[in-house]
């Protein structure tokens, strides 16, 4: 080390101009916010979708369709997955348990078994609904349904 090649540690120098420091700072009195306004106090955040006061996007487009408040949703399960399910675990009977348990639903989750796939093991299936193909292949499988 000698004194012609001393430099200072990497990163100690040119630091970013420190705002709201005053007319000394390099960015005046104002602090590069300007005049008057919301957008020059402290504390301001733009609202999502603000546009400037103009009319926003989403109150300027109509109001359509309907929303029904009683609607019941399900979270679906293929035949495919059962018979995955069942291949892999062994189980001779799928339920809500069994279905929370392998991580396909939460416990909250109304369940619909719908017939994509094939189900090849005579499986005991309990869930909130059913669609009539895989009622029927569950019931030629040599399995049974239960309707919660």
């Amino acid at each position: 080390m000698e004194l012609n090649n001393l430099k200072p540690a990497k990163g100690s120098t040119h630091h970013d101009k420190r705002v709201g420091r005053g007319a000394g700072s390099g960015h005046g009195g104002y602090s590069t916010r300007g005049n008057k306004g919301a957008q020059s106090r402290s504390g301001y955040s733009q609202k999502l979708g603000f546009e400037g006061g103009q009319m926003p996007l989403q109150r300027r487009l109509p109001k359509f369709g309907f929303t029904n408040l009683k609607r019941v949703e399900f979270k679906p399960i293929n035949l495919s997955t059962l018979d995955a399910l069942v291949a892999k675990t062994g189980v001779a009977e799928v339920n809500i348990d069994t279905l929370v348990a392998a991580g396909f639903v939460s416990g909250n989750d109304r369940v619909k078994i719908l017939g994509n796939g094939a189900l090849t093991a005579a499986v005991a299936v309990t869930a909130h609904a059913f669609s009539k193909s895989a009622e029927a292949a569950i019931v030629a499988a040599g399995g049974s349904i239960v309707k919660l």
